[in-house]
C-alpha cells in the first residue's frame, strides 16, 4: 500500500512538472439586475436572496444596480452612505453565499456594476467617460477573474435608459430623433474602446461584456417587428459587426425569443469571444421560483418583486 500510494505521489509530481492539463472545471456565471439594490428583499435583511443565490451555486456573480436607492417598502430616496447598506457593504453581503472577492467594477451615478466571486477578482478599470463629449451615465467596468491560473475578462455594462439623449434640453425634441438610442450606441463605442478593442480586438483571449444594455437587438426583429433602419438598434449593430463578441442567448437559441424583464423586452445580454463561447456548455435564463417577477401591489413607480429583470446565468468548463 506505501508503495502504492508513494507511486501515485511521484507520477502526480511528474504530471505537474511535465505541464499536463487538469480535468475541465465547471465555472457558473450568473448575472442579474437587481432593481435599486434588491429593494424588494432589504427589509427581509436579503435573506432571500443570499438562499436564492446559495441554491444556484455560481462562482461568478455580475450585479447591476447594486446600491441601495430607497427606503424598504417607499419610493423614498435614501440620504447617501449613512442609510444604504449597499454598495458599501458587499464583502458582508458576499460572504453569505460564500463569496469572499468583491470588485466594484463601475459608478458613476447610483446604478453601479458588482463583481462577487469564489475566485480572485480584480478591477483593472472604472469607465465613467472621457470627462468632455462622452459621459458613460451609470458607468463600466473591466475585471479580471483568475480562475486557477486562467484568466477571465470581465466587462459590465449598464446603459443609459431614456428614450432622450442624456441632458437633453427638450426631451420630447430628442426622444423623437431618437436621442436616447444614438446617446447609448456612443456609450458602448467608448466602452468597447477602452477594453477589447483596446487590448485584444481579435478576440482572441476570453472575454465577456455582461450586463442591461437598454437597446434591442436586431437579432430578435422577426419577433419585434421593427422597421429595419430603426435607430433602437444601433448600439447592438454595433456590437455585432465591429467588435468579436457573440450573443450566448442568441446563440444558445436562435429560434426563440428570450425576454429578460418583466415587460417582456430583451435588454440583459452576455457577449463572450470565440474562445469562451466554445466553452460554454449551458445558457439559461431563469423565470420561475425567487426571481419569478411581478409588479409592486402599491404602485411604487416601476418597482417589481424581486426585481423587473430575470437572472441569466451560464456554465462553463475551464482548465482543459
Amino acid at each position: 500500500m506505501k508503495r502504492n500510494l508513494t507511486f501515485v505521489c511521484a507520477a502526480a509530481a511528474l504530471c505537474v512538472l511535465a505541464g499536463c492539463s487538469r480535468e475541465p472545471e465547471p465555472v457558473k456565471v450568473l448575472y442579474w439586475n437587481i432593481q435599486n439594490g434588491m429593494w424588494s428583499d432589504q427589509g427581509s435583511n436579503y435573506d432571500n436572496f443570499v438562499e436564492f443565490v446559495k441554491a444556484e451555486d455560481p462562482d461568478i456573480c455580475i450585479w447591476a444596480e447594486a446600491e441601495s436607492r430607497y427606503r424598504t417598502d417607499t419610493a423614498d430616496k435614501m440620504k447617501g452612505c449613512e442609510e444604504q447598506y449597499l454598495p458599501y457593504n458587499w464583502d458582508l453581503l458576499a460572504r453569505r453565499y460564500g463569496h469572499k472577492y468583491v470588485c466594484l467594477a463601475g459608478k458613476h451615478d447610483t446604478f453601479p456594476q458588482v463583481v462577487t466571486s469564489k475566485y480572485p477578482v480584480t478591477t483593472l478599470e472604472r469607465i465613467n467617460g472621457n470627462g468632455k463629449d462622452t459621459v458613460v451615465v451609470h458607468g463600466a467596468g473591466y475585471v479580471q477573474a483568475d480562475i486557477n491560473g486562467e484568466i477571465i475578462n470581465i466587462v459590465t455594462v449598464h446603459t443609459y435608459p431614456q428614450k432622450y439623449a442624456y441632458l437633453a434640453e427638450d426631451k420630447e425634441k430628442s426622444a423623437a430623433e431618437n436621442g436616447g438610442d444614438i446617446f447609448r450606441a456612443a456609450e458602448m463605442k467608448y466602452i468597447c474602446g477602452n477594453t477589447i478593442l483596446k487590448y485584444d480586438p481579435e478576440g482572441k483571449d476570453r472575454w465577456m461584456m455582461v450586463g442591461d444594455f437598454n437597446a434591442i437587438s436586431r437579432i430578435d426583429n422577426p419577433y419585434l417587428g421593427r422597421p429595419d433602419d430603426d435607430k433602437a438598434f444601433l448600439l447592438h449593430d454595433y456590437v455585432r459587426s465591429e467588435t468579436p463578441y457573440i450573443d450566448i442567448v442568441g446563440h444558445f437559441y436562435p429560434e426563440e425569443y428570450q425576454p429578460s424583464t418583466f415587460s417582456g423586452r430583451r435588454v440583459d445580454y452576455v457577449y463572450v469571444t470565440e474562445p469562451l463561447l466554445k466553452d460554454i456548455t449551458s445558457v439559461r435564463t431563469i423565470t420561475d421560483g425567487f426571481a419569478t417577477a411581478s409588479r409592486d401591489s402599491r404602485g411604487l413607480s416601476n418597482f417589481c418583486h424581486p426585481s423587473d429583470h430575470y437572472p441569466i446565468e451560464f456554465t462553463m468548463k475551464t482548465g482543459d
